[in-house]
């Protein structure tokens, strides 16, 4: 069974992350677009976006009017702090569906006022995150949150986010300094997904998927379960 799950992982991170390319489509017109424009967007086959605008809609991320999809309020919950509340639902109701409906912790992270914050998670005893072992804003570099986000900056920010915050090796897997992080991050674009292997916490793997919320660089991280000792983990 737990094998079953670990290989399903993959399936599931691709279909958050298909959703999310999605609202970012949708985004960038300001009086909506139909489906179908979408999907040519965001590079997705037309019946698996239909199917992911419904659900998007059902939650709120999305508005539909006329054929039209647009924004919906959800989107407000996620620019802001696990507080704000819509119609009676926070931010991490949102994760929560999330975490339920992809079976693995989640979890909302931004850069804002020069520091990577984490917003808000969704876990459970059967979907543990990774435990905090250090400060966020120190070990952001060798974290898949904090890489995601870096890679987001443009580089005079990154420049002066990683002056504040050197980067050192947290465990042996991890990026040993700046020149390191940088030429890890050079070869991705900006809507990538990151995966980081043990480079947090040993027997340990985070995926972090880029978003936009509102005018912040933003990520979504997959805690994926731990795997048995003895064989490369997942799960930070």
């Amino acid at each position: 069974m737990a094998g079953a799950t670990n290989a399903a992982v993959p399936t599931l991170i691709g279909s958050v992350q298909r959703a999310l390319r999605l609202l970012e489509a949708a985004g960038a017109h300001e009086g909506g677009a139909p489906a179908k424009q979408l999907a040519r967007e965001a590079g997705i086959p037309l019946p698996t976006a239909y199917h992911l605008l419904r659900t998007l809609t059902h939650e709120e991320y999305l508005r539909r009017d006329k054929g039209v999809f647009t924004l919906g309020d959800a989107i407000g919950r996620l620019a802001g702090s696990g507080r704000v509340r819509n119609r009676g639902r926070t931010v991490g109701d949102s994760l929560t569906h999330w975490r339920d409906a992809i079976g693995v912790a989640v979890c909302l992270a931004v850069y804002r006022e020069g520091e990577i914050a984490l917003v808000a998670i969704a876990d459970s005893p059967y979907t543990p995150a990774v435990r905090e072992r250090a400060d966020f804003r120190e070990t952001g570099h060798a974290r898949a949150i904090g890489q995601c986000l870096l890679n987001r900056l443009d580089e005079d920010t990154r420049r002066d986010h990683l002056d504040r915050h050197p980067v050192q090796p947290v465990t042996p897997p991890s990026v040993r300094d700046r020149a390191a992080l940088l030429e890890r991050l050079a070869p991705l674009g900006r809507r990538e997904p990151v995966v980081q292997r043990q480079e947090y916490a040993l027997g340990t793997v985070c995926t972090a998927i880029p978003i936009t919320a509102g005018d912040k660089a933003a990520t979504m991280a997959i805690f994926p379960p731990r795997a048995p000792r003895g064989q490369a983990g997942l799960g930070s």
